[in-house]
């Protein structure tokens, strides 16, 4: 395995959100460069060569990589820096499955005690549309964020916060990277933010039966 521990992400991977403090900014930008592919599994890359990159010292950017090394998607290296993980086709088959436990049944249950109405209020439908329109833009690091954001505000009708934490940490750990050039074509993309939209049609509506096969599918794929 090489050790690429000067290695810098691309510069357009260089992202500078504005966020409530550097490590803030610095996580968001390793989270993109992990789904955008920059950072290579398998590949280990070092706090002052990143640092150097974004322009920041080597402490929030090992700060960052601590938050993700929580998140299952690097490993500590001590004295050399953090390996980037990969999902195994198996690891992510086991995600999907607890992800289906905890969130079909929460889902079901929103569907039968929801009032119709609720499902085309705002805030629903431009959370879904706005995986429409990162899909479509085939950036998947986007995308990645539209997607858990639209999954937290049907889950977030539930009004359970331990729950919001533990779904998205399991969303989070099923989309960081498989080995090889295993990515989401843009056109999954699409077709799963078509599941969103078409999901909240089908609750908005009262399509009880369409909306329970919907969210076993969403969440099966």
């Amino acid at each position: 395995m090489r050790d690429t521990a000067r290695s810098r992400v691309p510069e357009q991977q260089t992202r500078k959100v504005s966020r409530h403090s550097v490590r803030g900014q610095i996580l968001d930008a390793l989270r993109a460069a992990l789904f955008d592919g920059a950072l290579v599994p398998g590949e280990i890359y070092s706090g002052p060569a990143l640092g150097e990159r974004f322009g920041v010292s080597a402490t929030p950017v090992r700060e960052a990589m601590q938050q993700l090394a929580l998140e299952g998607a690097v490993e500590c290296l001590p004295n050399r820096g953090f390996r980037v993980l990969a999902r195994t086709p198996v690891e992510l088959a086991e995600l999907a499955e607890v992800r289906a436990l905890v969130e079909v049944p929460v889902m079901l249950r929103l569907a039968r005690t929801v009032d119709p109405a609720q499902w085309s209020a705002l805030p629903l439908r431009a959370a879904a549309e706005a995986t429409v329109e990162a899909a479509a833009s085939g950036d998947r690091a986007w995308y990645a964020e539209t997607d858990r954001a639209f999954h937290r505000a049907v889950l977030g009708l539930a009004g359970n916060a331990q729950l919001l934490l533990v779904a998205a940490d399991l969303h989070r750990r099923s989309q960081w990277p498989v080995p090889g050039p295993s990515k989401p074509r843009a056109s999954a993309l699409a077709a799963d933010a078509a599941q969103h939209v078409a999901l909240l049609d089908a609750l908005a509506e009262g399509n009880l039966p369409l909306a329970e096969s919907l969210i076993h599918g969403h969440l099966a794929s």
